[in-house]
């Protein structure tokens, strides 16, 4: 069994490799946040550092932590994430936390790629017509979902969740999991995290089973939940995990 000893020289090595010497946590915190995070979180197998990365930057944005979340960028680029990557990652937390959060995300992020000198990405031409979005976006429902594509709020009929849904489909799934710099399997891991720091344990359920149709595995699932515990709440990744685990079945 892993003592507190071991947790924490691990942690320090992982936070020196995330963070160089300092991570900006208040001294107080240094012993608890690195045998936790950086110890017992962040060095777990079973998700690749740069996934964990991805995952951990999707649970700041939704919840706002502005400041952790422009340290958490420095480290991303460090990791070898494109700045294109991390943009795209706080473009689609707007579907789930609001494009305010996606805004302000993006201003942050800003600031640490001017202080580095990597250009904020351009953004590109996209004149796909609201019917080619809602094409797409239908198809990507039944890749990811397949029955459970029409199933309660996108249930078909409905006139109450059918006066906003079908902005969804365009733009949720249509246009924004389509947009360059991330692939679908990246893209399920940001709604599984993003879902999770944002306590809507009904979406995490859906897709974290969603997810292993883009490629994740059973394991990737959990552990992009489990990134967020120190993040954005223990209760909520808890809470998370308690509705994975009626729907993904054993290991």
């Amino acid at each position: 069994m892993t003592d507190r000893a071991s947790l924490r020289a691990q942690g320090e090595a992982m936070r020196r490799r995330l963070f160089g010497d300092d991570d900006g946590a208040p001294a107080i915190m240094r012993t608890v946040n690195t045998e936790a995070t950086f110890g017992a979180i962040w060095s777990r197998p079973g998700l690749a550092l740069d996934d964990r990365m991805v995952c951990a930057l999707a649970a700041l944005s939704a919840v706002q932590r502005l400041p952790k979340l422009g340290r958490y960028v420095g480290a991303a680029l460090d990791l070898g994430l494109s700045a294109r990557a991390i943009v795209e990652i706080f473009i689609q937390i707007g579907i789930y936390a609001g494009y305010a959060a996606s805004e302000e995300s993006i201003e942050a992020a800003a600031k640490v790629f001017a202080a580095r000198g990597v250009a904020m990405p351009e953004e590109t031409s996209r004149e796909d017509s609201l019917e080619a979005l809602s094409e797409r976006g239908r198809g990507l429902m039944q890749q990811l979902h397949g029955a459970r594509a029409s199933q309660g709020y996108a249930a078909p009929g409905n006139d109450v969740t059918g006066a906003l849904y079908p902005l969804a489909v365009q733009y949720g799934y249509g246009e924004i999991w389509f947009r360059p710099g991330l692939d679908l399997r990246r893209r399920a891991l940001i709604a599984v995290a993003g879902f999770t720091a944002a306590k809507l344990d009904g979406q995490v359920k859906k897709f974290g089973q969603s997810a292993l149709n883009m490629g994740l595995s059973r394991t990737e699932v959990i552990e992009a939940v489990i990134t967020t515990a120190p993040l954005s709440g223990f209760a909520p990744a808890l809470n998370a995990l308690a509705g994975l685990s009626e729907v993904l079945g054993a290991a």
